[in-house]
């Protein structure tokens, strides 16, 4: 059997949601959604393998048009197989996707081809008859483990919503299973947020832990007197308090916050994160690592960054990917992630789990779909199937 991408189509989605985080609001966010098609016909139908990008960045679909795109068409369809010519290599196609470009100045080809790759993937497992985190497990000669870590990310500020609702949802993720829920901070004053981090902790009570998260707002002397009155509570993580690529701020914010901290949502290679875990004064015993594989060239980059945090005493436990999609849950369970992160209630159809999935004392197993696992989600897969019709 020889395998032949035929054809790579995307369209700009919205994921528009009136909320705000301490440095952006949702209202313009899009995404972009890719089908790549193969020429293998299973159960009467061609294969396709489907990705999307995370929220936070903008749909790519200028740079995957005009430029990544064509350069998949155009290749040599032998060029992209793996050795045993029955299945398409990613390796190979990320190296023809990245031919003709620079170093370095990742901007926002990273999410460009972190979407293809995601498809690309998506498209292999399915080939091989496997659901992704079995066949990555296998690769890479570890068990797969389908019962996976997730917390809910929410607690945005919305326009007129106070304190009471703020709770109301919050204590709505812990009433569906969920173990460690995540607010914003740095969007009002410390004082409002120090009222909101009380409302919130004495609604969830010995229920669950509490996450913050500052999207990277804060400068230096802010994040120092956040970092005081943070390590009053006993929070799961304080989360991106500087810019992310500010490694000097993350580290000196350590001799002021003992507890957890989290980053890497932001940074987007593997020479990225290395640089993290050089300069940055990330602790491996209890601080995480938030490099989300849809930003940041895909897969293929990401198995590059974990091979450069285990040279640096890093264990991939220790990663919780940003996004809330399905791609980062198939990473986890088969890679031996920390967990993932979970978006409940906003930028549908795109995040959570497929149908049927429950949140369990903060886990949900993985169910046996071949593939990413789109299919299992019916909201979700219409999207794309319209795509690939």
């Amino acid at each position: 059997m020889s395998v032949r991408i035929v054809d790579v189509r995307e369209v700009t989605k919205p994921i528009s949601s009136p909320i705000r985080n301490a440095y952006i609001d949702f209202t313009k966010m899009t995404t972009s959604l890719v089908a790549v098609v193969t020429d293998v016909i299973r159960d009467g139908k061609a294969v396709v393998g489907y990705g999307f990008n995370s929220n936070g960045r903008y749909g790519q679909g200028g740079l995957i048009r005009e430029r990544f795109a064509p350069r998949l068409i155009e290749a040599d369809p032998k060029k992209l197989l793996d050795d045993t010519g029955d299945n398409l290599d990613p390796d190979k196609i990320w190296a023809t996707l990245m031919s003709n470009e620079k170093p370095g100045g990742h901007g926002e080809r990273s999410v460009a081809v972190g979407t293809i790759d995601m498809a690309v993937w998506d498209a292999v497992a399915k080939i091989a008859g496997r659901p992704l985190f079995r066949l990555l497990a296998e690769r890479h000669g570890v068990t797969a483990d389908p019962r996976v870590f997730v917390y809910a990310a929410g607690g945005y500020y919305y326009p007129g919503k106070g304190l009471d609702a703020l709770c109301a949802e919050l204590r709505g993720y812990v009433d569906r299973g969920y173990t460690v829920v995540k607010m914003k901070i740095g969007g009002e004053s410390i004082a409002d947020d120090r009222r909101r981090i009380e409302a919130v902790l004495a609604e969830i009570g010995p229920h669950a832990r509490l996450a913050v998260d500052a999207n990277g707002r804060f400068d230096l002397e802010t994040a120092i007197v956040y970092a005081r009155m943070l390590r009053e509570y006993d929070l799961f993580w304080y989360e991106e308090a500087g810019d992310p690529l500010d490694y000097q701020l993350q580290a000196a914010l350590a001799e002021f916050y003992p507890g957890p901290m989290a980053t890497g949502e932001n940074l987007f290679s593997h020479q990225d994160a290395q640089n993290l875990i050089r300069y940055g004064g990330m602790r491996p015993d209890r601080d995480w690592l938030q490099f989300d594989c849809a930003l940041s060239y895909g897969l293929c980059e990401y198995q590059r960054t974990l091979a450069v945090l285990n040279t640096h005493g890093w264990s991939a436990s220790r990663c919780i990917p940003h996004g809330g999609h399905q791609m980062s849950l198939n990473i986890a369970a088969g890679l031996g992630l920390g967990g993932n992160e979970s978006y409940p209630d906003l930028f549908q159809p795109y995040g959570g789990f497929p149908d049927g999935v429950r949140v369990d004392n903060g886990h949900i197993v993985m169910p046996e779909l071949p593939g990413i696992g789109f299919e299992g989600k019916s909201d979700l897969y219409k999207e794309m199937k319209a795509l690939a019709a």
